[in-house]
C-alpha cells in the first residue's frame, strides 16, 4: 500500500497576528516577516524536495507557497476546502477585547472550543471534516508522493485532532500552535495517518 507524505506548514505572519487578531476568512496579507519565512520555507523545500504544492485559497496561503513553487518550478493547486475557520463575531478581534464585551461566552469557549464556538463562527466539527477531507483528497490524487500543503493554525490542528483519532475539544490544549512556515509531516495511506514531526522549523535540517 503505497504511502503518501503531506507537508502541513501555516502560513507565514500577517498583520493581524502581530496583534493577536483573529484572521479567519478574512484576506489578511503578510508582514514583512511573514514573507521572510515564505522565503525560509521556499529554501527549505528546495532541499528537500516535493512532487506537488496544494494551498487554501487564502492569499497569504498562496504568497507563502510561492517561494517554494518558484525553486521548483510547480504550478500550486489551490483547495477551497483548507480555508480558515470563519470566526464570527471575533474576526479581526482579540480575545482580550471580545472578552471585555461578553466574558461567559469567552470562558465557555476556553473551557470547550468546539462545543462552545464563538457567535456566527463555523462549526468546528464541520471545519475539521471539511479540512480531513481535502487532505484525504489530495493523498489520494498524489499517491506515494510528497506534497506540501500550506494553509492554516486553527484549521490544521482541528484536522489533526480528526485524522488522528484526538478529541476535536482538545483541539487548542494539545496543538497550542502551529508556528508560521514550520513544517508538521503526515504520512497517510488508505487507513492509516501517522504523525512523524511537528512544527519544525525551516532552519532546522532534517531527513
Amino acid at each position: 500500500m503505497s504511502t503518501t507524505t503531506l507537508l502541513l506548514a501555516r502560513h507565514g505572519q500577517t498583520v493581524w497576528h502581530t496583534e493577536n487578531r483573529y484572521a479567519g476568512i478574512s484576506d489578511v496579507p503578510l508582514t514583512e516577516t511573514g514573507y521572510a519565512q515564505a522565503e525560509a520555507l521556499g529554501r527549505w523545500i528546495a532541499a528537500h524536495p516535493v512532487d506537488a504544492v496544494v494551498t487554501s485559497p487564502l492569499s497569504r496561503a498562496v504568497a507563502t507557497a510561492e517561494p517554494a513553487c518558484r525553486a521548483l518550478g510547480i504550478i500550486p493547486d489551490r483547495e477551497h476546502d483548507l480555508r480558515e475557520c470563519d470566526f464570527g463575531v471575533v474576526e479581526g478581534r482579540t480575545l482580550a477585547e471580545f472578552a471585555a464585551e461578553n466574558p461567559e461566552a469567552v470562558e465557555a469557549f476556553r473551557a470547550d472550543p468546539v462545543a462552545h464556538p464563538f457567535p456566527g463562527a463555523e462549526d468546528p466539527k464541520a471545519a475539521a471534516e471539511r479540512g480531513a477531507a481535502a487532505l484525504r483528497r489530495v493523498a489520494a490524487a498524489h499517491e506515494g508522493e510528497r506534497v506540501l500543503v500550506v494553509a492554516h493554525n486553527t484549521l490544521l490542528r482541528l484536522v489533526l485532532c480528526r485524522l488522528l483519532s484526538i478529541p476535536l475539544g482538545d483541539y487548542r490544549r494539545v496543538f497550542p500552535r502551529l508556528r508560521n512556515a514550520a513544517v508538521t509531516e503526515l504520512r497517510l495511506t488508505l487507513d492509516h495517518v501517522g504523525l512523524i514531526s511537528l512544527n519544525v522549523p525551516c532552519d532546522q535540517d532534517r531527513t
